[in-house]
């Protein structure tokens, strides 16, 4: 359930919603960073549910000691009115017996909001990938039939690569086995992305292959390749530091090695 933190709520008619699938090397949610901190988004409510993994911290974009120290939650909405362009950031892993409930929490936040379209930002096991998966940019896209009827001829002059659906079982033929969309390591994207073509909402899953370690450059590559379609920001792959790091970055790693070690 979604609980607004202004009086009066915000109305999301027509917005369009950016979201972060937990996913392999959490690529969506630190490129949802990127968007937060980059275009100094305003907190206006959050996501109150039992499916997530319960958790807090401090300011993740604090630009000062003033705001540093605000009490921030697992899943967080903030807007930028202006793009008429909400972000929901999820900060914790879904509770593994509780996958489908979230799902269906979010659909139905996001049917009765009234969002224009949603874009799901993921990842997916680079190592899992089959031979036709292998060539060419590790990009892929998914789009809704409710969406692609809007969007067709943006998603055209991209020349993005549609996802892939791959044999059931690799190896064997069988006329009669239909190729799937599978997306190891994705979490909840497959299944978000099915509810939403059964309900027939205009959603959108750009995701990308990679592998767990330092994947600020994978988040930076997804942003980018967002940005081609949304135009946030003007030519930010030339520049690459249009986009802000925010500064829960820091300690992404964690801390320094304690010199008393040595």
């Amino acid at each position: 359930m979604f609980i607004s933190s202004q009086n009066p709520p915000p109305c999301f008619k027509d917005f369009t919603l950016v979201m972060p699938a937990v996913a392999v090397g959490n690529v969506g949610q630190l490129a949802v960073d990127l968007i937060l901190s980059t275009l100094k988004m305003k907190r206006v409510g959050y996501i109150h549910t039992d499916c997530l993994i319960p958790m807090t911290g401090n300011n993740p974009y604090a630009t000062c000691n003033e705001d540093a120290e605000e009490l921030h939650t697992p899943a967080e909405v903030y807007t930028a009115t202006e793009l008429k362009m909400a972000v929901l950031q999820i900060r914790a892993p879904i509770i593994q017996t509780k996958s489908k409930k979230f799902r269906q929490l979010l659909v139905s936040w996001i049917k009765t909001s009234g969002f224009s379209r949603t874009v799901v930002l993921s990842s997916s096991h680079a190592y899992q990938r089959d031979d036709q998966q292998m060539k060419g940019t590790p990009l892929r896209y998914l789009v809704t039939p409710s969406l692609l009827k809007d969007s067709a001829v943006a998603l055209e002059e991209l020349s993005w690569r549609e996802m892939e659906r791959v044999p059931a079982f690799p190896g064997l033929t069988d006329a009669n086995t239909d190729p799937r969309l599978y997306v190891p390591g994705g979490g909840i994207t497959k299944g978000l992305y099915m509810d939403s073509c059964a309900e027939d909402l205009p959603l959108a899953v750009l995701l990308l292959f990679c592998s767990e370690g330092d994947n600020i450059p994978d988040a930076f590559t997804l942003v980018n390749h967002l940005n081609d379609w949304l135009h946030l920001l003007e030519n930010p792959s030339q520049k690459p530091n249009k986009w802000k790091i925010p500064t829960s970055w820091s300690l992404l790693f964690g801390s320094g090695i304690p010199p008393a070690m040595f």
